[in-house]
């Protein structure tokens, strides 16, 4: 009987960022990356990528439209540390500098077959208003030097906070075998 190495799954993600719900905003790019444990390892495809600036579509719903493809196939030996992705949202704010519109993260859905995720996104804020004026002054809103953070749950355990404002945007469809 021959010896055999720890068996592997893969799980193949192959989908889109297709359009967003920025009311106040328009000339939006995305940015995606994927989060995942220590026992996942991308075989194929892309981590992360950047879409092009889409302006807002001239209909009722003003919806920002990317249909911006992802394709990454994972392997694993372990289910724990399922992927996420991880999507920032940025465009011009009043004096033209790219600043952070959103951020929000969703797992990769875990039954095969055609999914659509509306993500939830949120921007961070200053803590003081010290800090705000400042940061509006300069023109340097706060944003997160590693956007991964957004889904990472640690030194988040008992600690009780208002949810953060929050945006919505992107619905992507994911396909995974």
């Amino acid at each position: 009987m021959a010896a055999g190495g720890p068996s592997v799954f893969l799980l193949m993600v192959n989908g889109q960022v297709e359009s967003a719900q920025f009311p106040e905003f328009d000339n939006l790019y995305c940015k995606y990356c994927f989060v995942y444990g220590q026992d996942w390892a991308p075989t194929a495809g892309l981590e992360e990528g950047i879409s092009q600036i889409t302006s807002k579509s001239r209909d009722a719903c003003q919806a920002l439209v990317w249909n911006f493809p992802i394709d990454i196939t994972f392997k694993s030996t372990n289910p724990f540390g399922w992927p996420q992705i991880v999507l920032s949202v940025y465009g011009p704010d009043v004096f033209g500098n790219d600043v952070v519109r959103g951020y929000g993260a969703v797992h990769v859905p875990f039954s095969p077959g055609r999914h659509k995720r509306t993500i939830p996104m949120f921007v961070p804020e200053s803590t003081s208003k010290l800090q705000k004026f400042t940061s509006w002054f300069m023109g340097r809103r706060p944003e997160y030097t590693d956007p991964k953070v957004v889904a990472q749950g640690e030194g988040r355990e008992g600690k009780a906070r208002r949810p953060p404002p929050h945006r919505q945007v992107g619905a992507w469809d994911v396909g995974s075998v």
